[in-house]
């Protein structure tokens, strides 16, 4: 039996978690009139995803015969791939504000069908191994993100706006790597999936807003939390450039978040942009 670690990363567009960048353009609502404003903000997000995992391997050839060791193993899905492999995606973020009080809620769902998944390396103790796993292998996700919230806005004026937010992440994450194991010869022994599945709910406190330019069109929205619960810990950062118009804005943004998990020494981070459309009245 094999100890063995895989690190993989892959870049499937629509993937993973919801876009709350244009969220911040909540700022931008009338002045205060003692009711409430809404913002609903359909959005879309390329990551690049990097996973890493504790798993177990039977047979895996080494020198000597089949012995057990640690090993590393780290592999790629190409941009190119993804569209085509998205079976179902829904991304939604809706807010609701009241004076300087705020809750807000974000859905994402998405399902990819298997993708062709390139091993770049495999590496243990005793170095290179990576004429034992085949250099391609095969990735199935399945990912649901459902964030609650409420927040104070301890900042808003003319040149920027700043909330402070709580709430809870829940993330509901099925994924699976099917790696073809191959003897010294290459020929093919026999296919090991590796799992990395968990429900995870996760208290998290954080901040958001906007720096304003003069005019009152652009902006810039930024976002940061950190939390933990179920998983060991859980952060996000956002940073981006958004134009107002008088029905919303548009916003363009750079969104990174990791996990990390308890068991199996589980890890996994999303980072790429995004593009969100807040529609608010």
């Amino acid at each position: 039996m094999i100890n063995k670690r895989l690190t993989y990363s892959r870049a499937p567009a629509l993937a993973a978690l919801g876009l709350l960048a244009a969220a911040a353009s909540a700022h931008a609502a009338p002045a205060d009139d003692g009711g409430w404003h809404f913002n609903l903000v359909p959005y879309l997000w390329f990551p690049a995803i990097s996973g890493t995992v504790d798993t177990v391997v039977s047979g895996l050839p080494g020198p000597g015969g089949r012995t057990a060791r640690p090993v590393d193993v780290s592999g790629t899905i190409r941009p190119d791939s993804y569209l085509s492999n998205l079976q179902m995606a829904v991304m939604l973020m809706a807010e609701a504000r009241k004076g300087p009080w705020l809750i807000y809620g974000d859905l994402m769902y998405t399902d990819l069908a298997s993708q062709t998944t390139r091993v770049r390396r495999v590496t243990g103790p005793r170095g290179n191994l990576s004429g034992q796993i085949a250099l391609n292998a095969a990735t199935d996700m399945s990912t649901t993100i459902v964030t609650l919230g409420g927040g104070y806005a301890v900042v808003d004026n003319d040149s920027w706006g700043l909330d402070l937010v709580a709430g809870a992440r829940f993330l509901d994450l099925s994924s699976d790597l099917t790696l073809s194991l191959q003897d010294a010869q290459g020929r093919y022994l026999r296919n090991h999936q590796a799992a990395m599945d968990r429900q995870v709910w996760d208290g998290i406190v954080g901040a958001r807003g906007e720096v304003r330019f003069a005019g009152g069109h652009w902006f810039v929205p930024y976002y940061a939390d950190i939390g933990a619960g179920t998983s060991n810990w859980t952060w996000q950062a956002l940073l981006g450039l958004g134009y107002r118009f008088d029905w919303g804005a548009v916003t363009l943004a750079w969104r990174a978040l990791g996990y990390d998990f308890t068991g199996n020494d589980a890890k996994l981070t999303l980072s790429g942009p995004g593009l969100g459309v807040s529609i608010r009245w």
